[in-house]
């Protein structure tokens, strides 16, 4: 089986504060629901609090991010499923929980993983 990216940006979830227990509580439903049907591999929201830094070979740090990767933050769901045409119908329930679009990709297969 395929494991599957499945994200949104911060900026693309717009909802008024009375709004988010009922998004939290939807979001939370779909967890579940990958749960119990075998498929969740993980889930979480960057914490945009703590600043991304970069870990060098050596252990050495820097601060900031490679330049292409400087706007991650948001969350996202890994799944692991039969097909594509799955992950689209997962992606689906996360976006109307989430009530925002969300970006599907596909993990290349390494059979190490």
């Amino acid at each position: 089986m395929t494991k599957y990216l499945i994200s949104f940006p911060s900026s693309a979830m717009v909802f008024t504060e009375e709004e988010f227990p009922v998004i939290v509580a939807a979001a939370h439903a779909v967890v579940q629901d990958a749960k119990d049907a075998g498929v969740w591999v993980f889930g979480g929201g960057i914490d945009e609090s703590i600043p991304p830094v970069r870990v060098g070979a050596d252990g050495s740090v820097t601060a900031g991010t490679y330049s292409q990767t400087a706007q991650i933050e948001g969350g996202y769901t890994v799944l692991e499923l039969p097909s594509y045409e799955d992950a689209v119908v997962w992606a689906a329930k996360i976006a109307t929980a989430c009530r925002c679009a969300q970006e599907l990709r596909a993990f290349a297969y390494d059979p190490a993983s």
